[in-house]
């Protein structure tokens, strides 16, 4: 039953069964027999069916919520197994907001000298996503905001504080001042994240309390663009202070806070909300929480 539970939990996520049966490796009829299968051991439709998807039933909802926990306790059991047999090895699947991004080696670079045996992949996910993907058992962790937007059920850390930062070319408006308000700074040629990004909405959350509206020149969802740009010297950008400096801005580009609120977000790690968690991730827990010690949270 268990490969069956996986196959339903990649139809809830794809909402399509061709894309559903490549990301299982199987062919459509042969996902199409197992659902039905899975419908037939439970006495329950668990799918709307006609000429295409067309979404859960109400009992579909439900045993999708027991599927994703029935599966994750499988998985941990055996990975669990296998640390019996081998010791902590395999594969550490996280995703990670973009402004956060630069801090993930300070995680990942000592977990691996204790844990040589495990590997990482890291993708860049917007804060929704982090979550859904989280859920839909896609990756074993992510890193994003904890205080800002609805979390649901995780274990979390908190791993630092975002302060946000005017980041700007010597030189342009306003980069000889020691601080500016979120107000002042609506009046420059801005690049900031794209809107779904929840850096982004934080950002237009505190414009909008000084009264004042943004309307940024440029937007992207890579940091890398941001930093880009604002090395031109023709656009500015507001940026958390650590993400700036991990970047290694030459001298000529100022990093000036921004007051009038002076405000902060926490970052941590987030995880499925379950026990026992994986060896890995509560591994991973771990080494967040030692993180965490040390930047004093």
């Amino acid at each position: 039953m268990i490969d069956k539970l996986e196959f339903f939990i990649a139809l809830a996520r794809e909402r399509h069964f061709g894309r559903a049966a490549q990301e299982c490796g199987i062919s459509q009829p042969s996902l199409s027999a197992a659902i039905r299968q899975l419908e037939d051991q439970l006495g329950v439709m668990l799918v709307q069916r006609g000429s295409r998807y067309q979404g859960l039933t109400p009992e579909g909802q439900r045993v999708l919520e027991w599927a994703r926990r029935i599966v994750g306790d499988a998985r941990t059991m055996r990975e669990e197994m296998r640390t019996v047999r081998r010791g902590l090895s395999g594969h550490i699947r996280l995703a990670v907001i973009p402004t956060a991004l630069a801090m993930v080696p300070r995680i990942t670079e000592p977990f691996q000298k204790k844990h040589p045996d495990v590997t990482f992949s890291v993708s860049s996910r917007n804060s929704l996503q982090v979550l859904s993907l989280l859920e839909n058992l896609e990756v074993d962790a992510g890193i994003t905001y904890l205080d800002n937007e609805p979390l649901g059920r995780v274990t979390s850390v908190s791993l630092y504080a975002e302060r946000y930062h005017l980041i700007t070319a010597a030189g342009t408006p306003m980069a000889d001042r020691d601080a500016v308000t979120w107000h002042d700074v609506a009046d420059l040629r801005l690049c900031l994240l794209t809107p779904d990004m929840q850096n982004r909405r934080i950002i237009n959350q505190h414009m909008q309390e000084a009264g004042a509206i943004i309307k940024p020149t440029l937007e992207s969802n890579s940091m890398i663009v941001l930093f880009s740009h604002v090395r031109t010297g023709q656009w500015a950008s507001i940026m958390p202070k650590n993400v700036a400096q991990a970047f290694g801005f030459p001298a000529e580009i100022r990093m000036i806070p921004i007051i009038e609120p002076d405000v902060e977000h926490l970052v941590g790690l987030v995880a499925p909300h379950r026990e026992p968690h994986t060896p890995l991730v509560s591994a991973l827990l771990h080494e967040a929480r030692r993180l965490a010690e040390d930047e004093k949270f």
